[in-house]
Protein backbone atom coordinates (compact mmCIF):
# COMPACT_ATOMS: atom_id res chain seq x y z
CA UNK A 1 0.00 0.00 0.00
CA UNK A 2 1.36 3.40 -1.05
CA UNK A 3 2.30 5.93 1.64
CA UNK A 4 0.08 8.92 2.36
CA UNK A 5 2.00 12.21 2.33
CA UNK A 6 0.73 15.39 3.96
CA UNK A 7 2.13 18.41 2.10
CA UNK A 8 2.38 21.55 4.25
CA UNK A 9 2.29 24.70 2.10
CA UNK A 10 1.27 28.36 2.13
CA UNK A 11 1.55 29.56 5.72
CA UNK A 12 1.55 33.09 7.10
CA UNK A 13 5.01 34.39 6.15
CA UNK A 14 5.87 36.99 3.52
CA UNK A 15 7.01 34.07 1.37
CA UNK A 16 3.52 32.52 1.23
CA UNK A 17 3.19 32.97 -2.54
CA UNK A 18 6.49 31.14 -3.19
CA UNK A 19 5.55 28.39 -0.73
CA UNK A 20 2.30 27.78 -2.62
CA UNK A 21 4.23 27.54 -5.91
CA UNK A 22 6.84 25.21 -4.37
CA UNK A 23 4.13 23.09 -2.78
CA UNK A 24 2.12 22.72 -5.98
CA UNK A 25 5.21 21.73 -7.99
CA UNK A 26 6.13 19.13 -5.34
CA UNK A 27 2.53 17.81 -5.16
CA UNK A 28 2.63 17.12 -8.90
CA UNK A 29 5.88 15.16 -8.49
CA UNK A 30 4.60 13.30 -5.38
CA UNK A 31 1.46 12.22 -7.29
CA UNK A 32 3.64 11.11 -10.22
CA UNK A 33 5.56 8.95 -7.71
CA UNK A 34 2.18 7.29 -6.93
CA UNK A 35 1.92 8.50 -3.33
CA UNK A 36 -1.42 9.58 -1.87
CA UNK A 37 -1.45 13.32 -1.14
CA UNK A 38 -3.25 15.52 1.40
CA UNK A 39 -2.76 19.29 1.81
CA UNK A 40 -2.42 21.42 4.94
CA UNK A 41 -2.16 25.23 4.95
CA UNK A 42 -1.22 26.73 8.36
CA UNK A 43 -2.85 30.02 7.28
CA UNK A 44 -6.21 28.21 7.26
CA UNK A 45 -5.65 25.68 10.05
CA UNK A 46 -3.49 26.00 13.15
CA UNK A 47 -0.66 23.46 13.49
CA UNK A 48 -2.61 21.95 16.42
CA UNK A 49 -5.08 20.57 13.85
CA UNK A 50 -2.35 18.21 12.58
CA UNK A 51 -3.52 15.77 15.26
CA UNK A 52 -6.65 15.18 13.13
CA UNK A 53 -4.65 13.99 10.13
CA UNK A 54 -3.54 10.46 9.30
CA UNK A 55 -0.37 10.48 7.20
CA UNK A 56 2.83 8.46 6.93
CA UNK A 57 4.98 11.56 6.62
CA UNK A 58 4.98 15.32 6.13
CA UNK A 59 6.52 17.03 3.12
CA UNK A 60 7.37 20.54 4.31
CA UNK A 61 6.99 23.13 1.53
CA UNK A 62 6.78 26.16 3.82
CA UNK A 63 9.16 29.11 3.48
CA UNK A 64 9.99 31.85 5.96
CA UNK A 65 8.45 32.61 9.37
CA UNK A 66 6.89 29.64 11.20
CA UNK A 67 7.84 27.30 8.34
CA UNK A 68 11.63 27.18 8.42
CA UNK A 69 12.50 28.65 11.80
CA UNK A 70 11.77 25.61 13.98
CA UNK A 71 8.10 26.39 14.76
CA UNK A 72 6.50 24.00 12.23
CA UNK A 73 9.19 21.41 12.99
CA UNK A 74 8.36 21.47 16.72
CA UNK A 75 4.73 20.55 15.90
CA UNK A 76 5.85 17.77 13.54
CA UNK A 77 8.02 16.35 16.33
CA UNK A 78 5.28 16.75 18.97
CA UNK A 79 2.72 14.86 16.87
CA UNK A 80 5.41 12.32 15.88
CA UNK A 81 5.11 12.80 12.12
CA UNK A 82 8.26 11.91 10.19
CA UNK A 83 9.02 15.04 8.12
CA UNK A 84 11.31 16.25 5.35
CA UNK A 85 14.13 18.80 5.56
CA UNK A 86 15.94 19.97 8.72
CA UNK A 87 14.97 19.62 12.38
CA UNK A 88 13.97 22.18 15.01
CA UNK A 89 17.39 23.48 16.12
CA UNK A 90 18.98 23.39 12.65
CA UNK A 91 16.05 25.33 11.18
CA UNK A 92 16.08 27.86 14.01
CA UNK A 93 19.85 28.46 13.77
CA UNK A 94 19.88 28.71 9.97
CA UNK A 95 17.00 31.22 9.94
CA UNK A 96 18.59 33.34 12.68
CA UNK A 97 21.40 35.22 10.91
CA UNK A 98 23.24 35.93 14.18
CA UNK A 99 23.20 32.29 15.36
CA UNK A 100 24.29 31.02 11.94
CA UNK A 101 27.09 33.60 11.67
CA UNK A 102 28.43 32.42 15.04
CA UNK A 103 28.30 28.79 13.89
CA UNK A 104 30.04 29.68 10.61
CA UNK A 105 32.77 31.55 12.51
CA UNK A 106 33.30 28.60 14.86
CA UNK A 107 33.71 26.35 11.81
CA UNK A 108 36.09 28.76 10.03
CA UNK A 109 33.67 29.66 7.23
CA UNK A 110 34.10 33.33 6.26
CA UNK A 111 31.05 35.53 6.79
CA UNK A 112 30.85 39.33 6.27
CA UNK A 113 31.58 41.61 9.27
CA UNK A 114 28.42 42.85 10.96
CA UNK A 115 26.87 44.43 14.01
CA UNK A 116 23.39 44.16 15.47
CA UNK A 117 20.87 46.96 15.90
CA UNK A 118 17.55 46.52 17.64
CA UNK A 119 14.60 48.71 18.56
CA UNK A 120 15.91 49.03 22.15
CA UNK A 121 19.51 50.12 21.42
CA UNK A 122 18.90 52.05 18.19
CA UNK A 123 20.46 55.47 17.86
CA UNK A 124 22.06 57.20 14.84
CA UNK A 125 25.25 57.80 16.85
CA UNK A 126 25.55 54.06 17.68
CA UNK A 127 25.43 53.26 13.96
CA UNK A 128 28.20 55.79 13.28
CA UNK A 129 30.38 54.45 16.11
CA UNK A 130 29.99 50.85 14.99
CA UNK A 131 30.77 51.67 11.35
CA UNK A 132 34.06 53.18 12.53
CA UNK A 133 34.72 50.32 14.97
CA UNK A 134 34.23 47.65 12.30
CA UNK A 135 36.00 49.75 9.62
CA UNK A 136 33.07 49.49 7.20
CA UNK A 137 32.85 51.54 4.03
CA UNK A 138 29.79 52.31 1.92
CA UNK A 139 27.79 50.76 0.39
CA UNK A 140 26.59 48.90 3.51
CA UNK A 141 23.90 46.21 3.81
CA UNK A 142 21.06 46.38 6.33
CA UNK A 143 18.69 43.43 6.71
CA UNK A 144 16.35 41.69 9.18
CA UNK A 145 18.10 39.09 11.33
CA UNK A 146 15.44 36.43 10.65
CA UNK A 147 13.93 36.74 7.16
CA UNK A 148 14.48 34.77 3.96
CA UNK A 149 14.36 35.38 0.19
CA UNK A 150 16.19 38.73 0.59
CA UNK A 151 13.03 40.25 2.12
CA UNK A 152 13.87 43.53 3.85
CA UNK A 153 17.45 43.58 2.52
CA UNK A 154 18.65 47.08 1.55
CA UNK A 155 21.92 48.38 0.11
CA UNK A 156 22.69 51.82 1.55
CA UNK A 157 25.03 54.14 -0.35
CA UNK A 158 25.66 56.62 2.46
CA UNK A 159 25.14 57.27 6.17
CA UNK A 160 21.99 59.38 5.71
CA UNK A 161 20.26 56.59 3.74
CA UNK A 162 21.48 53.93 6.21
CA UNK A 163 20.05 55.80 9.23
CA UNK A 164 16.72 56.43 7.50
CA UNK A 165 16.45 52.82 6.23
CA UNK A 166 17.36 51.36 9.63
CA UNK A 167 14.75 53.51 11.38
CA UNK A 168 12.11 52.42 8.85
CA UNK A 169 12.91 48.70 9.08
CA UNK A 170 12.88 48.78 12.89
CA UNK A 171 9.15 49.63 12.73
CA UNK A 172 8.63 46.19 11.19
CA UNK A 173 11.45 44.08 12.65
CA UNK A 174 12.79 43.75 16.20
CA UNK A 175 16.43 43.34 15.19
CA UNK A 176 18.56 44.14 12.15
CA UNK A 177 22.00 43.20 10.94
CA UNK A 178 24.20 45.95 9.53
CA UNK A 179 26.75 44.16 7.40
CA UNK A 180 29.78 44.82 5.24
CA UNK A 181 28.87 44.77 1.54
CA UNK A 182 30.71 42.08 -0.43
CA UNK A 183 30.84 42.53 -4.18
CA UNK A 184 32.00 39.96 -6.72
CA UNK A 185 30.22 36.88 -8.03
CA UNK A 186 26.94 35.56 -6.60
CA UNK A 187 27.38 31.78 -6.13
CA UNK A 188 24.80 29.37 -4.72
CA UNK A 189 25.33 25.70 -3.91
CA UNK A 190 22.80 22.89 -3.44
CA UNK A 191 23.46 20.15 -0.90
CA UNK A 192 21.27 17.08 -0.60
CA UNK A 193 21.58 14.41 2.07
CA UNK A 194 25.06 15.66 2.95
CA UNK A 195 26.43 15.74 -0.62
CA UNK A 196 27.11 18.89 -2.65
CA UNK A 197 25.32 18.71 -6.01
CA UNK A 198 26.77 21.73 -7.79
CA UNK A 199 27.22 25.50 -7.82
CA UNK A 200 25.33 28.03 -9.92
CA UNK A 201 26.28 31.66 -10.61
CA UNK A 202 23.68 34.43 -10.78
CA UNK A 203 23.97 37.70 -12.62
CA UNK A 204 20.99 39.89 -11.67
CA UNK A 205 19.97 42.81 -13.88
CA UNK A 206 18.70 44.49 -10.70
CA UNK A 207 20.91 46.12 -8.01
CA UNK A 208 21.39 42.75 -6.33
CA UNK A 209 19.82 39.29 -6.12
CA UNK A 210 16.66 40.48 -4.32
CA UNK A 211 13.16 38.96 -4.06
CA UNK A 212 12.13 40.03 -7.59
CA UNK A 213 15.44 38.87 -9.09
CA UNK A 214 14.83 35.48 -7.47
CA UNK A 215 11.19 34.91 -8.36
CA UNK A 216 10.17 37.09 -11.30
CA UNK A 217 10.89 36.02 -14.89
CA UNK A 218 10.64 39.70 -15.84
CA UNK A 219 13.77 40.41 -13.74
CA UNK A 220 15.78 38.40 -16.31
CA UNK A 221 18.45 37.24 -13.87
CA UNK A 222 21.12 35.33 -15.78
CA UNK A 223 21.80 31.80 -14.48
CA UNK A 224 25.22 30.30 -15.25
CA UNK A 225 25.42 26.57 -14.59
CA UNK A 226 27.99 25.45 -13.63
CA UNK A 227 29.31 28.64 -11.98
CA UNK A 228 32.14 30.37 -13.82
CA UNK A 229 34.95 29.44 -11.40
CA UNK A 230 38.32 27.76 -11.78
CA UNK A 231 38.02 24.04 -11.02
CA UNK A 232 39.94 24.36 -7.72
CA UNK A 233 37.63 27.18 -6.54
CA UNK A 234 34.53 25.33 -7.74
CA UNK A 235 35.48 22.33 -5.57
CA UNK A 236 36.27 24.69 -2.67
CA UNK A 237 32.79 26.26 -2.67
CA UNK A 238 31.14 22.81 -2.90
CA UNK A 239 33.10 21.77 0.18
CA UNK A 240 32.22 25.00 2.03
CA UNK A 241 28.50 24.46 1.39
CA UNK A 242 28.74 20.89 2.65
CA UNK A 243 30.66 22.15 5.70
CA UNK A 244 27.93 24.77 6.41
CA UNK A 245 25.19 22.13 5.97
CA UNK A 246 26.93 19.83 8.45
CA UNK A 247 27.89 22.61 10.90
CA UNK A 248 24.20 23.54 11.20
CA UNK A 249 23.34 19.83 11.43
CA UNK A 250 20.93 20.13 8.48
CA UNK A 251 19.01 17.30 6.86
CA UNK A 252 17.62 16.73 3.38
CA UNK A 253 18.19 19.60 0.99
CA UNK A 254 19.81 23.00 1.65
CA UNK A 255 21.09 25.87 -0.48
CA UNK A 256 24.02 27.96 0.70
CA UNK A 257 24.54 31.45 -0.74
CA UNK A 258 28.04 32.87 -1.22
CA UNK A 259 29.79 35.91 -2.64
CA UNK A 260 33.18 35.36 -4.30
CA UNK A 261 35.45 38.40 -4.15
CA UNK A 262 39.25 38.78 -4.11
CA UNK A 263 39.68 35.01 -4.42
CA UNK A 264 37.67 34.38 -1.21
CA UNK A 265 34.22 32.92 -0.59
CA UNK A 266 31.95 34.67 1.93
CA UNK A 267 28.84 32.82 3.09
CA UNK A 268 25.68 34.91 3.36
CA UNK A 269 23.27 32.22 4.58
CA UNK A 270 22.22 28.57 4.44
CA UNK A 271 18.58 28.07 3.47
CA UNK A 272 16.97 24.94 4.97
CA UNK A 273 13.76 25.20 2.89
CA UNK A 274 15.00 26.25 -0.57
CA UNK A 275 12.44 27.05 -3.25
CA UNK A 276 11.11 24.31 -5.52
CA UNK A 277 9.44 26.49 -8.18
CA UNK A 278 10.18 26.53 -11.91
CA UNK A 279 12.66 29.40 -11.31
CA UNK A 280 14.27 27.82 -8.24
CA UNK A 281 17.96 27.04 -8.11
CA UNK A 282 18.07 23.63 -6.40
CA UNK A 283 15.98 21.92 -9.14
CA UNK A 284 18.09 23.69 -11.79
CA UNK A 285 21.35 22.48 -10.22
CA UNK A 286 19.92 18.96 -9.83
CA UNK A 287 18.78 18.92 -13.48
CA UNK A 288 22.30 19.82 -14.61
CA UNK A 289 23.54 16.78 -12.67
CA UNK A 290 21.02 14.53 -14.42
CA UNK A 291 18.56 14.46 -11.50
CA UNK A 292 14.95 15.05 -12.57
CA UNK A 293 12.54 17.06 -10.41
CA UNK A 294 10.65 13.85 -9.60
CA UNK A 295 13.86 12.10 -8.51
CA UNK A 296 14.88 15.13 -6.43
CA UNK A 297 11.50 15.10 -4.62
CA UNK A 298 11.80 11.34 -4.04
CA UNK A 299 15.24 11.71 -2.44
CA UNK A 300 13.82 14.42 -0.11
CA UNK A 301 10.92 12.09 0.83
CA UNK A 302 13.26 9.16 1.53
CA UNK A 303 15.20 11.28 4.05
CA UNK A 304 12.08 12.09 6.12
CA UNK A 305 12.36 11.30 9.83
CA UNK A 306 11.80 12.46 13.41
CA UNK A 307 14.05 13.19 16.42
CA UNK A 308 16.29 15.31 14.19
Amino acid sequence: MKKKILVILGGVSKEREISLKSGKACIKAIKALKYKVQLFDPAKNHFNKLKNYKADLIFNSLHGKDGEDGIAQSYFEYFKFPYTHSGILSSMNAMDKIASKQIFKKNKILSPKYFLINSVNFSPSLIERNIKKFKMVFPIIVKPSNEGSSIGVRICKNLKILKKTTKGLLKEYESLIIEKFIGGQEIQVAVINGKSLGAIELKPKRNFYDYKAKYSKKAKTKHIMPANLRRKKYIEVLNLAKKAHNALNCRGVTRSDFKFENNKFWILETNTQPGMTDLSLVPEIAKDRGISFKKLVKSIILDAGINK
